[in-house]
């Protein structure tokens, strides 16, 4: 497929007039791309923009073919059927009239060229791994992972040319991921697809680093994105190191330039008190000198100012190696002491049954494959589902971290939601605490609804590990859908200082390895 998107000068503000993107240009022809940055530097609204589902401030969007467009967590009307998502309601509706002996020509015109769309559904179904759902399901009795491979699947059945994919691997198991890394492998047009996953990303044939409001094109997969950046930062610390020397340099140069200034000032002061020459001569002398004096302090302060600028360009090339600090003793729990205790529970969706016993500081790793149950668990445990048998006894203060993150009020600002959550905190404290999040001084009066959604998991983070009572169990379901690789690192940073027990659902090996988990519960 021939297909091309292009920006030219492209800026975006939000209505709160909130900066998105500003004077962004890019390019990209027919092959397989990533988009990848840091939280908040604007992948998921450029897509958007691309996409057509926002409109740029200024500037242009150019796509040359049909654009398909699968943003992070998909969300569908529950009382939908599988065939309704897919986009083939009313064909399959028209099939089945015509079929009846209904002769109507708006039927006709409703089918259009699609008289096989059910069986290239069900084609695309099995390719993804979706064969057992039947078109009249109810999207209510699938998982977050089926969901997602579901609406990829109605992406696919409008033959676009172009395809944008928005963190398509959240919620995915391993199996899924594979089924969805093959339709990356063999995407025949143009794909651009932001992801923290590294297999994914290692199928592209290069990668764009949105940074600093510009786009830099790397070639080859994420590891040879990563040597490369590792090998521009090695460069960009000689160059600080360097500019650092040169600072020091041209700072000696000065002081020594003032100390011969000095010099000359005495031995004039000298000459024209002992009257040794004319008084002309004398004035003739000391202006000489004043002018040369000028013009070599002159001189090696222009040096030190040339010196401190290629000092601030230099370190603004190396990047910012942020950390997310948490300290919170009132999560703290005392080993031993229980914490959860399920048995033979029976959960209302999936077909496990569950006996958990959890105590102490504990971490559990909570994995098993899309649908079977995982999330109703935690939905169990925190009270927001009842158990179709079994008990659940929560003895401690929890929170719960959802998938699709709707914890936080859209409409208030970053400090306002942990407001509510921790009334009796100090507005300095609430705002020392964010700042160990990474929201200092402005940038926790930012609404919530503006958020990336890097942004919006610190801040949910920030809300539920800040709010009163202190949680004591922390319950997260698939926390690093969003996050960039570093600021997975940092998630990973942040839990560390968590003192309280842990429950964790994640398809994110990695991730659940680099936790120091004391053990896994596998459903």
């Amino acid at each position: 497929m021939r297909a091309s998107l292009s920006t030219s000068d492209l800026t975006f503000t939000w209505p709160d007039g909130t900066p998105a993107l500003e004077g962004l240009d890019l390019a990209a022809g027919p092959g397989r791309h990533g988009l990848v940055g840091a939280n908040g530097t604007g992948k998921s609204t450029l897509l958007r923009l691309l996409a057509g589902e926002l409109t740029p401030t200024s500037g242009s969007v150019a796509v040359d073919g049909s654009v398909a467009y699968l943003p992070q967590d998909p969300g569908a009307d529950p009382e939908l059927q599988v065939d309704a998502v897919l986009g083939i309601a009313d064909i399959r509706r028209a099939l089945n009239a015509i079929e009846s002996g209904i002769t109507d020509g708006g039927l006709f015109d409703i089918v259009g060229s699609d008289w096989d769309v059910e069986e290239r559904a069900q084609v695309e179904l099995s390719r993804l791994g979706l064969g057992h759902l039947g078109l009249d399901r109810p999207v209510a009795t699938l998982s977050g992972g089926e969901l997602v491979l579901l609406s990829l699947v109605a992406r696919l059945l409008t033959r676009p040319s172009v395809l944008l994919l928005d963190e398509p691997t959240n919620n995915l198991d391993v199996s899924a991921r594979e089924r969805l890394h093959e339709v990356v492998r063999t995407w025949p047009g143009t794909l651009l697809v932001v992801s923290h996953d590294r297999r994914l990303l290692e199928l592209v044939d290069d990668i764009a680093e949105l940074r600093d409001g510009t786009v830099s094109w790397y070639g080859g997969g994420y590891t040879a994105y990563e040597e490369a950046v590792a090998a521009e930062q090695e460069a960009a610390r000689r160059a600080v190191q360097a500019a650092e020397g040169d600072v020091r340099s041209q700072r000696r140069d000065l002081a020594d330039s003032q100390t011969v200034v000095a010099r000359r000032k005495r031995y004039g002061q000298k000459m024209n008190e002992q009257k040794r020459e004319p008084k002309i001569i004398m004035g003739m002398r000391k202006r000489s000198a004043q002018e040369s004096a000028g013009k070599l302090r002159g001189m090696h302060e222009a040096r030190l100012d040339e010196a401190r600028e290629r000092l601030d360009e230099a370190e603004a090339r190396v990047r910012e190696d942020r950390e997310i600090r948490v300290d919170l003793p009132a999560t703290i729990v005392p080993a031993g002491r229980r914490v959860l205790t399920v048995e033979g529970l029976r959960l209302a969706y999936g077909d496990a049954v569950v006996d958990l016993d959890l105590r102490g500081p504990e971490r559990v790793g909570l994995v098993g494959r899309n649908g079977i149950g995982k999330t109703t668990l935690l939905r169990t445990v925190i009270g927001e589902l009842e158990p179709a048998d079994g008990t659940v006894e929560l003895l401690v203060p929890a929170r719960y971290l959802p998938q699709r993150l709707d914890v936080l009020d859209a409409g208030l600002t970053i400090a306002q939601n942990v407001a509510l959550v921790a009334p009796d905190a100090t507005e300095t404290d609430r705002r020392a605490q964010l700042a160990r999040f990474l929201f200092r001084g402005r940038r926790a009066d930012q609404l919530a609804g503006t958020l990336s959604g890097g942004e919006r998991l610190r801040a949910t983070l920030a809300c539920l590990l800040l709010a009163e009572p202190a949680p004591q169990l922390l319950m997260l379901d698939e926390p690093t859908n969003n996050l960039d690789l570093p600021s997975i690192r940092h998630l990973v940073e942040a839990l560390a200082g968590y003192r309280g027990a842990l429950l964790v659902v994640s398809h994110d090996e990695a991730f659940l390895d680099d936790l120091a988990l004391d053990r896994r519960l596998s459903l």
